[in-house]
Order: structure tokens, then C-alpha cells, then sequence
């Protein structure tokens, strides 16, 4: 039993990043915004999330300064996509350079320095485990039960509808960005202060992508977004298990699976192409000038 406990306990504290990022995501690509930005704002939320709670021996203000960062740098995809309108996908790809650019120089003197861990609280699961699930919760509840999530749909779905019905898009659309962002920042700052509380340039390791494929994985559902994120979190350390077991698996391979899992799931899910109509807001990745 005491294998079995560490080997979910890893799978869970592997998949909670997968799941803050792509829940903030999905809110969103939810209100029409199509933001590729998700691995550089995991970084710059990592960085900042190490360094604060390094420099003031608090895991706490590091993660408030992880999500504050990833905030911050959506703000300025916000601002180049909505209100400059932009081209969102080509916006988002430089993001992602910018914020694993600016992490690396921010965290150079950073490599090597002890981590200040996020010490667990029940079962040995940490407090932003369970934040994870409330926050689900929470999107799941607020998208489909409240008049603000009908209106974050409805800006989604038709944004010259919504605006004709005085609903206000750029700003829904600043408010979900932002919040979007602050959870790839919050999911870094977990990277780094208690998935391996150190920080390194790379260890962000592609996961903004999978949280990327995951919201399509999901079908732009919350509790979908949540069980993709524990498949793909399983499928990696089981990855890691097997290689430490010995078998004659090449570990190239093995280190690539969770990638090959996204591309084959996205694969079936493009055979399904009414189900994917359905259920993608009609307005994603496109632009919105009121006055045009």
C-alpha cells in the first residue's frame, strides 16, 4: 500500500499544473479568446514564484507573486489582441517566446538556489491540490449557473450579438484573459514550489501545450478539462515508474508519451467533427472591433 500511495500522490501533484492552466484557459477560449500563451505565462509564474518565496522565505507570497506574473503577462496579450486586435494566434506564439525568454534571464542567478517547498497539509497533498478542485468547481458552477458565465458563453459564441445586447466584449473578454493568465502563472508557481521546488529553465517541459490540448480535449467542459488532466498526469509517471523498473522500454519513448497520448487523443477527437462544431465557441480566435 505505501507504493501504491506514493504513485497516486505523484500522479495527482503531476497533474494539478495540467489542470489550474488548462481551467484558466478554457475560461478564455470560453469568451472567444484564443490564447497560445499558456507555456511562456507557466514560466514566468514559475520564476517569479521561486524568487519571491525565496527572497522572503514565504511559500504564500510566492504564490501570489506566480499568479500576479502570469496576470501581468496576459494583460499585454489582452491588450496587443484586444484592443490593438492583433492576430491572436501569431500574439500568442510570441508570448510563449517572451515568457520563457524573460523566465530564463530573470531565473539565471536563480539555478542551483535550495527551493522554499509548499508543505503538504492533508495526506501529504499540499493546499493548491485542493485549490484545483475548487476551482473547477467554481468555473463549472459560475459558466453554466450564473448570468455572468451566460454572458461569458454568449461573448464566446456571438460577440456582435452580445455587444448589440450591451454586453461589454473587450471587457469580459480583458477580465477572462487576465484570469486565464493568472492561473498558467499559479500553475508555474506550483511547478516550483511544490511539484520540485527548485527552478530550472526548462521545467515547464511543454505543459502549457498539453493544457492547451486539453481544453479541446475537454470539449471546453470543466469536469472533462479535470479528468484529461489526471489521464495525462497518470500516463507521465507511469512513464517514469516503468523506466525505473527496469524494462526494456527505450526512454526517449517513454519521455515522449504524454505528447504522442495529446496528439492521438486530438487525432480521434478530429474524426468527431460535428461534436467539435458543438461544442467550440463559434467566435474563437477572432477578433472584435466594436465600431466595424
Amino acid at each position: 500500500m505505501g507504493a501504491l500511495e506514493a504513485v497516486i500522490l505523484t500522479i495527482i501533484t503531476a497533474s494539478t499544473p495540467l489542470l489550474i492552466a488548462a481551467i484558466g484557459e478554457l475560461v478564455a477560449e470560453r469568451s472567444g479568446v484564443l490564447n497560445l500563451g499558456v507555456e511562456g505565462m507557466m514560466a514566468i509564474g514559475a520564476v517569479s514564484g521561486f524568487g519571491a518565496a525565496l527572497v522572503t522565505g514565504s511559500p504564500g507570497l510566492g504564490i501570489l507573486a506566480g499568479i500576479g506574473a502570469g496576470a501581468g503577462l496576459s494583460l499585454l496579450f489582452a491588450f496587443l489582441t484586444l484592443t490593438l486586435a492583433a492576430n491572436q494566434v501569431a500574439t500568442g506564439l510570441a508570448l510563449t517566446l517572451l515568457g520563457l525568454g524573460l523566465a530564463g534571464l530573470i531565473g539565471e542567478p536563480l539555478v542551483g538556489q535550495p527551493g522554499v517547498k509548499l508543505a503538504p497539509v492533508v495526506l501529504g497533498l499540499d493546499v493548491l491540490v485542493f485549490a484545483s478542485f475548487l476551482l473547477t468547481a467554481a468555473v463549472a458552477y459560475v459558466l453554466f449557473r450564473t448570468r455572468l458565465g451566460l454572458v461569458i458563453r454568449a461573448v464566446g459564441t456571438s460577440h456582435h450579438s452580445a455587444h448589440a445586447l450591451g454586453h461589454g466584449v473587450i471587457a469580459v473578454r480583458y477580465g477572462c484573459v487576465m484570469f486565464g493568465g493568472a492561473c498558467a502563472g499559479l500553475a508555474g508557481a506550483y511547478l516550483s514550489l511544490a511539484y520540485t521546488p527548485q527552478w530550472i529553465e526548462t521545467m515547464t517541459a511543454g505543459r502549457g501545450w498539453i493544457a492547451l490540448a486539453l481544453v479541446v480535449f475537454a470539449s471546453w467542459r470543466p469536469w472533462r478539462v479535470a479528468i484529461g488532466a489526471y489521464l495525462f498526469g497518470t500516463v507521465t509517471i507511469l512513464g517514469f515508474y516503468v523506466q525505473a523498473s527496469g524494462i526494456g522500454i527505450p526512454s526517449q519513448f517513454l519521455s515522449s508519451l504524454p505528447y504522442l497520448v495529446t496528439i492521438a487523443a486530438l487525432v480521434a477527437l478530429s474524426g468527431k467533427g460535428t461534436f467539435t462544431r458543438i461544442n467550440t465557441p463559434a467566435c474563437l480566435g477572432q477578433s472584435f472591433v466594436p465600431d466595424r
